[in-house]
């Protein structure tokens, strides 16, 4: 076989590889842009809501710190921009008993702030079952009030926290026993689906737990059932019911698959 032939065929070999190359290149770097930068590019949502309280309350859903591409010391500096009044976390920490170190490493973080932080449970916390108490002993340490179907009073408003409702753990009417009548209520819980249980008033609710969809496919949760909220498109955002006004925080990090697509990871500042 000639010389110049087998050149050409090796030549040609090598333009294929370089062009196979370039393109797992591009779909390594579409999946980076599409998937994982958006879990590591955080959004600073603002929402203002005029309730006269004149206070500015960061919201941080949805820790998952097993997934998520966020670390202790850039969310330390996400607060610190931010300049919150208040901090509430609102569920979903770890579900395995290993990664409890690394919760109180956040947990460190949201204290090192220097403002008052309250927190109520996610359904990925209860399935740390008989492990519980070890979570549970992380805040009593840290100083960080766990509200479970309970409320209190803090600085011109009513503090009501609702366990998780996705585990069967909320119960509204007890979370709402303290409150007087004409007392301004913000509520703090992790699965928005409770707002469909509570019966009396509120002035506003922050929640977490649907991670915005984490994927930007139609129809998702009416592939994997998710409750009656995202079989109505509410999975993210502001919205209003009979009782007042909630908000569903697209969340911090991830759950099942470790990455989004086109949803951003988000900490929330409500202006109130």
């Amino acid at each position: 076989m000639p010389i110049g032939y087998n050149l050409e065929i090796r030549q040609a070999e090598g333009r294929t590889r370089v062009i196979y190359a370039a393109l797992a290149l591009l779909c390594i770097g579409v999946f980076y842009f599409a998937c994982i930068f958006p879990a590591q590019w955080v959004e600073v949502r603002r929402v203002r809501r005029p309730l006269g309280l004149n206070v500015r309350i960061l919201q941080i859903s949805d820790l998952h710190v097993e997934k998520t591409w966020v670390g202790p010391e850039k969310l330390r500096r996400l607060i610190a921009e931010t300049s919150p009044d208040y901090i509430f976390l609102t569920g979903d920490y770890t579900q395995r008993l290993r990664h409890l170190p690394k919760v109180d490493e956040y947990l460190k973080a949201v204290r090192d702030a220097g403002v008052p932080v309250y927190a109520v449970l996610g359904n990925h916390d209860y399935r740390l079952r008989s492990d519980l108490p070890a979570m549970l002993d992380l805040f009593r340490r840290r100083g960080i009030p766990l509200l479970r179907n309970e409320s209190l009073r803090v600085g011109n408003f009513r503090l009501v926290g609702i366990d998780d409702d996705y585990s069967g753990k909320s119960h509204p009417r007890k979370a709402f026993r303290d409150a007087l009548p004409g007392e301004r209520c913000i509520v703090v819980t992790h699965d928005p689906t409770v707002t469909r249980r509570i019966d009396r008033p509120y002035d506003y609710l922050m929640s977490g737990h649907f991670h915005g969809g984490q994927f930007r496919v139609p129809f998702v949760f009416r592939l994997r059932y998710k409750g009656p909220l995202p079989l109505q498109g509410i999975v993210k955002g502001i919205h209003t019911d009979r009782n007042g006004t909630y908000y569903i925080s697209k969340g911090l990090s991830q759950t099942g698959l470790n990455f989004r697509f086109l949803i951003r990871s988000e900490i929330t500042v409500h202006e109130l």
